[in-house]
């Protein structure tokens, strides 16, 4: 009996949680400190709490690695692509791309271009962290020499980033979503459509317009852009190579650790070949520490000054200490004392659905983790779909638009502080301008209400019949 589980009231449940919530805001919207320390103490009232309660201490250092194993895979490719920042920006790959997109964008259709571009190469290759990594950065300096509000820019990159997560069956969060629901992915994907489609013309629509009426481009400092990154880094064609390489990675259907591998070898032998006062110790510094620019172009500097395995430990921490609160809230079952009895009072369509996508962005917010925001929620909804005769791919669209979609808004979440890293733009910052992302679950929810385009398992009209 001494290892009983205690059994967890709904309102004791709700309680701890909204105490948690208010504890994080305080301490991040009220006193606008980083997100470590206030979490560091909700995961001490839970453990004290937990401890009050009866459950062992067993069982809570347990609930740690509950926590952290969800999250070890992307930790490891954070920082192979921590690694690949740097060492991109020391072998000219992200300079030449600068150089390049200054002379293809027009300034006034900038941000839908970025969006444009960003949506196509993420639904190829099925990765918003790489798309974001790569072609995000090169936009980031593009922008902030056309006089782009960096928060602007960053939102175009990631609404096109979140596209391709939704749109490509090469997609781990798409497969993810489609799986936990036992949903075919292709069937999963052409249902998504109905809601990522007329969100992505709503974000186009809106930085056309705020293309057409924020900043302007000025063309000297362009130039002088141009002019610093061709006299200090190796601006050439072959230097994409390592770009094309992951699409064709990507087709080959080789998976994200693998290709950051490669990519990295590839590059840095590039470098070897084509830089002669590159050698292996500094390559060795740049992939631990990170590039540090001497251009002596303070804008250049500033935004080529990144990368390393070093550069990605905050973030690192950062995630670490979110999972570990999110492995607390799930073994100790104060997620599944309020998921049940939710699931239970759900009888309509769109009562359903909009559950799923408040519960989706409910798990991101207190856990950080985007496949737990799609698992969690995809498992408990499960039977409550099926008994309501809604479609398998009907829950999968919805954990997309409430999962994938809004896991990049989250400051303290894996994808939210991840961006904010590689970007440079607080996540606060950029919301307003993730269109894409704000959009999705909107079209989402006038689908539930309306009932355009839900997938049911047998068509209502001929079941109500046959129970008449």
């Amino acid at each position: 009996m001494k290892n009983k589980k205690p059994e967890l009231k709904l309102s004791e449940s709700i309680i701890i949680l909204i105490g948690i919530l208010a504890l994080m805001a305080v301490g991040i919207i009220g006193l606008h400190i980083s997100p470590e320390v206030p979490i560091l103490f909700g995961i001490m009232v839970l453990i004290f709490w937990a401890k009050w309660r009866g459950f062992s201490w067993d069982h809570i250092n347990e609930s740690f690695i509950v926590g952290i194993k969800s999250g070890i895979l992307p930790l490891f490719i954070f920082l192979l692509i921590g690694s690949l920042i740097g060492l991109w920006i020391a072998t000219g790959i992200i300079p030449t791309l600068m150089v390049y997109g200054f002379k293809l964008i027009n300034v006034q259709w900038f941000l839908p271009s970025v969006f444009i571009i960003c949506g196509t190469m993420g639904a190829v290759i099925g990765s918003a962290f790489t798309v974001c990594s790569t072609l995000g950065i090169a936009f980031m300096g593009i922008g902030l020499t056309l006089g782009v509000d960096p928060a602007m820019t960053a939102g175009a990159i990631l609404s096109g980033a979140v596209f391709g997560d939704k749109a490509s069956p090469l997609s781990v969060s798409t497969n993810v979503a489609a799986s936990v629901v036992h949903a075919n992915l292709i069937d999963h994907i052409k249902n998504l459509m109905w809601s990522t489609i007329p969100a992505s013309i709503v974000a186009f629509i809106l930085y056309a317009f705020l293309g057409q009426h924020t900043g302007h481009a000025n063309f000297a400092n362009v130039d002088q852009t141009i002019s610093v990154l061709q006299h200090h880094f190796l601006i050439s064609p072959i230097s994409l190579i390592p770009v094309f390489l992951l699409f064709i990675c990507a087709w080959v259907k080789i998976p994200t650790i693998p290709t950051l591998f490669i990519n990295l070898l590839v590059s840095g032998i590039m470098g070897l070949l084509r830089m002669p006062g590159l050698n292996l110790v500094q390559i060795n510094n740049v992939i631990q520490n990170g590039f540090v620019s001497h251009t002596g172009d303070k804008h250049v500097d500033m935004l080529l000054t990144r990368g390393g395995i070093a550069g990605m430990m905050g973030t690192v921490a950062l995630i670490f200490v979110a999972l570990s609160i999110g492995g607390l809230l799930i073994n100790l079952g104060i997620i599944k004392a309020i998921m049940v009895p939710l699931t239970s009072h759900l009888h309509s369509t769109a009562s359903l659905i909009i559950s799923v996508i408040i519960t989706c962005f409910g798990v991101n917010f207190f856990i950080g983790e985007q496949f737990l925001s799609l698992i969690l929620p995809g498992e408990s909804f499960s039977k409550a779909f099926k008994d309501n005769n809604l479609a398998p791919i009907a829950l999968s669209r919805a954990l997309e638009d409430g999962g994938t979609a809004l896991t990049y808004l989250i400051p303290w979440g894996v994808a939210g502080s991840f961006v904010t890293a590689t970007l440079g733009v607080p996540t606060i910052a950029y919301l307003p301008f993730v269109f894409l992302s704000l959009f999705s679950p909107v079209f989402s929810i006038i689908s539930a209400v309306t009932g355009f385009k839900i997938k049911y398992i047998h068509n209502p009209k001929e079941t109500k019949t046959i129970t008449e």
